[in-house]
């Protein structure tokens, strides 16, 4: 059986593919599909919503399950900005370098005490008869001053997990798999994914 992960991101699809360990299942990517897939539009108001419409969306466009997610960043000191708009915060969709350097400009002098914030996926299944699953995860921690190390993606580097003296971006991938906001929607899935299957 073939479960479509719907994102274009390289990095994320690697990541789901690791996280989604069910045997039997062939786990395909947008690119893998026959024909291009139209862009399906995020217009939810929460990171739910979005992974909603795009499991949704995907699923009847590709007629099989598929499985979307929407992620980012919630800082407190800024009123739960970047939030949704975590992927194009800066004006440009997935520029990284960006996207972080407006959220650090931005707390400029707030203390540690104040940075706190967190990590949110939404991770949605979808099959094309309208059967549908949403499971949601956070990763608390908080905001450094400065970005650190090279591992990861987006806010990795800047983004300190609870319980941690180092950002993701420094953290052994290992880690960040354990603990990370993706890693325990996607493990939630997965765990939910043969209940799915009973109707089917």
């Amino acid at each position: 059986m073939k479960l479509l992960i719907a994102t274009g991101n390289a990095h994320k699809l690697e990541e789901i593919r690791q996280l989604f360990s069910v045997p039997g299942i062939d786990l395909i990517g947008l690119s893998d599909l026959p024909e291009p897939a139209p862009e399906v539009p995020e217009t939810g108001l929460t990171f739910e919503a979005n992974a909603l419409q795009k499991a949704v969306g995907y699923a009847a466009f590709a007629d099989m399950w598929a499985l979307a997610d929407d992620s980012g960043l919630v800082v407190d000191a800024l009123d739960g900005e970047p939030g949704i708009y975590s992927a194009r915060y800066a004006g440009t969709h997935g520029d990284d370098a960006g996207n972080n350097r407006k959220v650090l400009e931005k707390l400029v002098g707030v203390p540690d005490s104040e940075r706190g914030g967190r990590f949110v996926c939404a991770v949605a299944i979808a099959h094309p008869d309208g059967t549908t699953r949403v499971l949601e995860a956070a990763c608390e921690g908080r905001i450094d001053h400065e970005e650190t190390g090279d591992h990861g993606f987006g806010y990795d580097p800047m983004f300190i997990p609870e319980g941690h003296a180092q950002s993701f971006g420094v953290l052994d991938a290992a880690i960040k798999a354990e603990i990370s906001h993706r890693s325990k929607a996607v493990r939630a899935a997965a765990d939910a994914w043969s209940e799915l299957l009973l109707g089917h």
